[in-house]
């Protein structure tokens, strides 16, 4: 039930911003980007929006501007997971997870969790799922999103680079 409902938000969100613009004549705005690529990046709600950004290129909008946007909206999004995740703590810990094991990983947490979140949001992983995953386990705000904006980065400007061959990061 839960990946229907998923994949019919998704399909509603595609169809009322870059659909539309299609279907009416219109090259897709920014402002449709930024929507889809928001809503990419909440725990919830899994689309491949790295493939948003070749497609936008396509269309003509710059690519420093698209990575702008991409870090932006994927930053709010997960700044949302991270809050859930940080409400969610102490009910997913102590009654799913257990004091005893989490205490017993807490170590890792904290020596690979860094790591974890740069590589997640590096490649096309779940990193919104990682985010939540931060916030409940209380990890450095200041780490969980230097990491991820680093990782974010260097996919976005790793994409641009490749699928912009007009100019790449104009602005």
């Amino acid at each position: 039930m839960g990946v229907a409902v998923t994949l019919i938000v998704c399909v509603l969100i595609v169809s009322s911003t870059i659909g539309r613009d299609i279907f009416s004549g219109r090259q897709p705005g920014l402002t449709s980007f930024g929507i889809v690529h928001f809503a990419g990046y909440l725990f919830f709600l899994l689309m491949p929006v790295e493939a948003l950004v070749p497609y936008y290129l396509a269309e003509g909008h710059p690519g420093g501007v698209l990575i702008i946007l991409a870090l932006v909206t994927a930053l709010a999004a997960q700044a949302i997971d991270y809050g859930i995740g940080r409400l969610l703590a102490d009910t997913v810990i102590n009654k799913i997870i257990g004091r005893k094991r989490y205490d017993r990983y807490q170590g890792k947490i904290d020596k690979w969790g860094s790591w974890a979140i740069f590589v997640f949001n590096l490649f096309p992983l779940s990193s919104p799922n990682m985010m939540l995953v931060a916030g409940m386990t209380k990890f450095s705000p200041t780490r969980a999103f230097t990491y991820s904006f680093a990782g974010l980065l260097i996919k976005y400007v790793g994409i641009v680079y490749v699928f912009d061959a007009t100019g790449w990061l104009d602005i």
